[in-house]
């Protein structure tokens, strides 16, 4: 028989699954950039490779940018490594050689190794975090499980995202309970302010806080450890929205005091797209009813919320692959590089008359996702001319108060694509 490389790759991760180690797959793709990575994060020198460009042009290379298109829009959904969409399409082509056993014999041993690398990035026990597909069902499983009755106040903001206002919002519909809405002020760079204006709201009938830890709109990040022990001490069950700030921000869930965490690992962690996670605090599981119906509702087990039947195994097995990656650079140097490449373009632009940075500046309230306004300009004026003119990508906000374009750089991200930017903005402006 003629070797075929496709067939050989196929029968040698079904080798190497049925011993339930999936943590080679990255190595076996990309071996020698996998290593470069691997030594310069490790080295003494590491804290240079924040403003390295060598270091993070490699880090280019193993996604597959589109040269013709500067991709500034990372806030809405980031692109996966290549070795990431590698692992997606060869564990799709070895399901389909016999879905009921290369999904449900093979792929599906790697998930409980998956729940203990994820739990071990998130700092808490492989108990308490089940596999979903995005924040809104890691989210919406807490909203619509958690035991609430007629009268009973929940906290939130209309700056929350709009998939979990309306789960809220259902549940206030269909059961009464009562939803008292926090005014946030953003920019906002007071952490004590934003903490109060939680706190105020609270009452004796408040049950849960919604908190978003980084606000989509334009990056505003929530003090939520302060709100949360605000909440903790009133006996309120806090929830925490985390899709923008899990694998960006240097942070542990634990260290949050919160009850319930939800997000989207086809964000910050480029993960495949359609991949989530949700976390619920172990003595917090049992009062939690699944979203989708499970033998035992009322179990404390984890489980019970990855009941979804058939799903996709590629996409659930490939976050091995992502979560590599990602931890090969480490959330710190993440974190870092991306509030420098924040600050490298609005530095360019924030002193040129008619632009304005509706964000906040205080580090510690900050993140990648940044926004621009330019007086006298729609953000839909501005987001067309950016793509249509100088082909590059970004999205015009309209929330509340807030009317701006999102700028929201990668990993993948150079200098020089910021260069552009900030050129393409000062040419808009004259």
């Amino acid at each position: 028989m003629k070797y075929n490389p496709r067939r050989e790759f196929i029968r040698q991760s079904g080798l190497l699954l049925s011993g339930f180690s999936l943590t080679g797959f990255s190595n076996m793709l990309s071996p020698e950039l996998m290593t470069r990575i691997s030594e310069k994060t490790q080295s003494k020198a590491a804290h240079t490779l924040v403003t390295d460009e060598s270091f993070w042009r490699e880090i280019r290379q193993a996604f597959t940018i589109n040269p013709g298109l500067l991709n500034l829009n990372s806030g809405g959904v980031s692109p996966s490594a290549e070795m990431v969409q590698d692992a997606v399409d060869q564990y799709n082509r070895m399901s389909n050689q016999g879905p009921s056993y290369y999904m449900w014999r093979i792929l599906d041993q790697g998930r409980e190794p998956l729940r203990a690398s994820l739990a071990k990035l998130a700092g808490c026990d492989t108990e308490e975090i089940a596999i979903n597909r995005n924040a809104t069902e890691a989210i919406n499983t807490v909203i619509f499980g958690l035991p609430l009755q007629k009268g009973d106040e929940v906290v939130l903001s209309k700056m929350d995202y709009p998939n979990m206002i309306h789960a809220w919002k259902q549940r206030e519909k269909r059961e009464g309970i009562k939803l008292v809405w926090v005014e946030i002020p953003i920019p906002c760079d007071d952490a004590e302010k934003l903490t109060s204006l939680f706190a105020e709201a609270f009452t004796s009938k408040t049950r849960v806080v919604h908190i978003t830890q980084v606000i989509n709109w334009n990056g505003q990040v929530l003090p939520v450890r302060a709100i949360a022990d605000a909440a903790q001490a009133r006996n309120i069950k806090v929830l925490v929205d985390g899709a923008h700030a899990f694998a960006q921000l240097d942070f542990k869930i634990p260290d949050l005091n919160c009850d319930y965490y939800g997000t989207s690992l086809h964000k910050w962690m480029c993960g495949p797209l359609g991949s989530g996670m949700l976390y619920i605090r172990k003595s917090q599981i049992a009062e939690v009813w699944p979203l989708l119906s499970h033998e035992n509702p009322e179990s404390d087990d984890i489980r019970k919320f990855e009941s979804l039947g058939t799903r996709s195994m590629p996409i659930e097995q490939a976050i091995h692959v992502a979560l590599d990656f990602h931890n090969r650079i480490g959330t710190g140097l993440k974190r870092e590089r991306l509030m420098y490449l924040r600050n490298y373009w609005i530095e360019q632009v924030k002193g040129f008359p008619g632009v304005s940075i509706p964000s906040p500046s205080v580090a510690d309230l900050s993140c990648a996702l940044a926004t621009i306004r330019l007086e006298g300009m729609t953000p839909q004026a501005l987001e067309s001319k950016l793509l249509d003119k100088y082909k590059i990508h970004t999205v015009a906000i309209e929330r509340e108060s807030l009317s701006c374009v999102r700028v929201t750089p990668n990993v993948f991200t150079l200098e020089e694509d910021l260069d552009r930017f900030a050129g393409a903005i000062r040419a808009i402006a004259k």
